[in-house]
């Protein structure tokens, strides 16, 4: 029934994975020494290759119904654990400061993609025609969040755990004139 979607949605899911793979690849110099931000960026390539695997599985035999409903739940509460288990969110600063406003937003995201995760593997082993568009839909939420939470961290320009601050430059009396 869905079989034109899930063919898009899954090209589209392993794309995006690429896209940040290469994302990853440029700031990887900022983020190998960050363990909270190498979390996050794993947590990123989640919202992009779970339901990516879910469409290719729902593309395998489109017909035969159970396999591809015990697939997604599999994947979905799968993706549910590990994305809980990753903790792809920003740790509480210090001093009890609240998060900046662009963590707060990765936080509800990470906290709303384990919702939908629940939902997508609940709704899995529900039968019936209108919970395939649901779930469609729900897909779709959970890649445009994905696509969110990519967006923050690519442009977080917080320091990180392990930077060092930059170096001063020391000049001599003749170059300060």
């Amino acid at each position: 029934m869905l079989d034109a979607f899930y063919g898009a949605f899954s090209t589209a899911c392993f794309a995006l994975l690429g896209l940040w793979l290469v994302v990853v690849q440029m700031r990887i110099g900022d983020w190998e020494k960050d363990p909270e931000r190498r979390r996050r960026s794993y947590g990123v390539a989640l919202h992009f290759v779970l339901p990516g695997i879910m469409s290719v599985f729902a593309l395998i035999d489109s017909q035969a119904a159970a396999f591809w409903r015990v697939s997604f739940a599999v994947v979905a509460f799968g993706g549910a654990v590990v994305m809980a288990a990753v903790r792809g969110f920003p740790a509480r600063p210090a001093g009890g400061r609240s998060l900046p406003v662009s963590d707060q937003l990765g936080v509800a995201a990470y906290v709303t993609a384990i919702i939908l995760y629940v939902l997508i593997g609940a709704l899995a082993l529900v039968p019936g025609h209108y919970v395939l568009r649901i779930e469609a839909v729900l897909l779709t939420a959970l890649v445009f969040l994905g696509f969110n939470v990519a967006w923050l961290l690519m442009f977080d320009d917080h320091p990180s755990a392990g930077a060092r601050p930059s170096a001063v430059k020391l000049t001599s009396p003749s170059e300060q004139r």
